[in-house]
């Protein structure tokens, strides 16, 4: 399992990517979090609380890339 899904990423990490990076990161993310929710649907995840995580992840990474794409311009 992808270790980002099991810790949350920090502001700070997030910041010090490229856009590029967090973009990958962002489908990275997304599709493990799709399979883990598949997962959960056929038979119970052992920690629930790890969908939550990577939505939180996700949309940090979404936020981060938003104020950076803003910046840019």
């Amino acid at each position: 399992m992808n270790q980002l899904m099991l810790n949350d990423m920090k502001v700070q990490e997030i910041k010090e990517l490229s856009l590029s990076e967090i973009v990958e990161k962002i489908e990275t993310e997304t599709a493990a979090l799709q399979q883990m929710e598949i997962n959960h649907t056929t038979s119970p995840l052992e920690n629930p609380m790890q969908i939550r995580h990577a939505r939180r992840n996700i949309a940090r990474l979404r936020t981060i890339l938003s104020q950076k794409q803003q910046t840019e311009k």
